[in-house]
């Protein structure tokens, strides 16, 4: 299929958090049921345009569909459709799997980072209703690891009323973005036997020591809790 025609392909307007990611979803159907090898995608404006996204979101969706093979730069006239391969099809995918794995090392090296000096600085800072509400969210995480059922509300919510209380609003953003980049990381891990007991015992460590106004013990607590999820997010909850 020529630009011309690719460029009449009438797209949903997108609208999500993670923008791109449906952008690259869409795209990627129309080259798989439309296009063949050598076709050029329409202009990033263009598609910009059709899905009503900045250009941004085209250039990462673009670059998504780099990483799997599908399509490929060419100097001086745009993006251009590849020929595909057994071999392009399977070793895209392991490229996209090593990726996925160092983006989630990393942004646990974000909070390795982080979030240690902010359980201290919660010791230190933290009102009786933070206190309060922390308790109250580590109230509901045992009923539910005790009914069997996931928490990872409550465990996203654990962390960010830590944060909240360390009284620093830019970093409270900071940590709700990582809460929700790595949400689905989370999810696989609370599913390991045994995950949840131990997330709830590593915060209610973590609590005594906020309660306490340890400051050094609640960083201490954060660093081993942040050590053992990472342990096993990469040992049993992340594909290698």
């Amino acid at each position: 299929m020529p630009a011309s025609a690719a460029a009449n392909v009438k797209f949903d307007i997108v609208r999500r958090n993670r923008l791109y990611e449906e952008v690259a979803r869409q795209i990627e159907t129309m080259i798989v049921e439309q296009m063949k090898p050598g076709d050029m995608l329409p202009p990033e404006r263009q598609l910009a345009e059709k899905f009503g996204v900045s250009r941004s979101s085209i250039r990462d969706a673009i670059r998504r569909l780099e990483h799997i093979g599908l399509v490929e730069p060419r100097q001086g006239s745009g993006t251009v459709v590849r020929e595909l391969s057994a071999d392009a099809v399977v070793n895209p995918l392991s490229a996209v799997l090593r990726q996925k794995r160092t983006l989630v090392s990393e942004l646990l090296e974000v909070r390795r980072i982080l979030e240690p000096p902010l359980a201290a600085r919660a010791a230190r800072h933290a009102s009786r209703e933070e206190i309060a509400e922390m308790q109250e969210i580590l109230r509901r995480q045992e009923q539910k690891a005790r009914r069997g059922e996931a928490f990872i509300d409550e465990d996203s919510e654990f962390h960010y009323a830590i944060a909240l209380a360390a009284d620093n609003s830019v970093v409270l953003k900071v940590i709700d973005v990582l809460m929700d980049l790595l949400r689905e990381t989370r999810e696989r891990s609370l599913q390991v036997k045994g995950r949840p007991e131990k997330s709830f015992a590593s915060h209610r460590r973590i609590m005594n020591a906020i309660k306490r106004r340890d400051a050094k013990g609640a960083e201490a607590a954060m660093r081993q809790h942040i050590a053992v999820v990472q342990e096993l997010v990469f040992s049993k909850a992340l594909p290698t």
